[in-house]
């Protein structure tokens, strides 16, 4: 490797869940978990290409997974790792009918939380004698209560925070771009605690620096530039793209713009992610 080379860390995480219209109800039952079929080939294809990736696994995949004796083969050959991955709406006890708001985990009460967690373990150990040790909530988002409860459950890895991303019902704006400690009373900066690494995935611009352009990509949303539709200028000039390490969301031209710009900006790790339905 040359001198004047970075050495870049490339990091892949799947979703691993039922499929769904995303943009329809939240399922509540009859969980399809069709896609799990493909897991066994598209790992072959990582293994092909010197790649580890970790499978985020939640309920109902956890329960479809008994039923691939090819791919759990492939985890027991150490080739790729499996995390856990919480669904409210499908991952017992039920609290109620789900909504928008509660379909994100770090809206739900810690006890729900608490509940959620035990059975999704307890079903990693019945059907994939696997202990996790990684993690990502459902639909993204972690709190610092969240984060001691997987503390004192063993993991130490979560994969939660959402870089450049705020809604209504979180926000992971001001997190740090690459693997960092999460302070215990913010875990989106920096502390000393040693427990549990965030690994954020990547999510950027086209422009650096990124402190710069989600500046200016932040004024392009307030309430008085929507009018102009000015984020949808600044995008369709090129002129200003905020752009997320996802093939579902992102064209090949663009991942590797984002690639490139977040390399300059000082990244040396690229955390890729996606959601395993859309291996069907």
């Amino acid at each position: 490797m040359s001198p004047s080379k970075k050495q870049i860390t490339f990091l892949l995480s799947v979703d691993t869940e039922e499929e769904w219209d995303w943009e329809g109800p939240f399922p509540e039952s009859n969980f399809s978990v069709e896609n799990l079929c493909m897991l066994a080939p598209f790992q072959d294809f990582c293994e092909e290409n010197a790649l580890r990736p970790c499978y985020f696994v939640d309920y109902p995949a956890a329960v479809g997974m008994k039923a691939q004796p090819s791919f759990l083969a492939q985890v027991s050959n150490g080739k790729c790792e499996l995390g856990a991955h919480l669904h409210p709406w499908a991952n017992p006890p039920y609290f109620g009918k789900p909504t928008e708001a509660n379909s994100h985990v770090v809206n739900l009460p810690l006890e729900q939380v608490e509940a959620k967690l035990e059975a999704l373990l307890d079903i990693f150990t019945e059907n994939l004698h696997y202990t996790p040790t990684a993690f990502r909530t459902g639909r993204w988002g972690i709190s610092e209560e969240i984060m001691n409860v997987l503390y004192l459950r063993g993991f130490d890895i979560d994969s939660s925070v959402y870089p450049f991303y705020r809604n209504e019902y979180f926000d992971c704006y001001g997190s740090p771009l690459a693997p960092y400690w999460p302070a215990t009373d913010n875990v989106l900066k920096s502390g000393r605690q040693r427990n549990i690494l965030e690994v954020p995935v990547t999510v950027g611009f086209n422009r650096t620096p990124f402190t710069t352009a989600a500046k200016i990509h932040d004024a392009s949303e307030s309430s008085l530039l929507k009018n102009v539709k000015s984020t949808a200028i600044l995008w369709h000039s090129k002129l200003l793209r905020k752009l997320y390490f996802s093939p579902e969301v992102t064209c090949i031209k663009d991942l590797i713009t984002l690639a490139d710009s977040a390399i300059e900006n000082g990244q040396q790790c690229l955390h890729m992610f996606f959601h395993s339905s859309n291996l069907i």
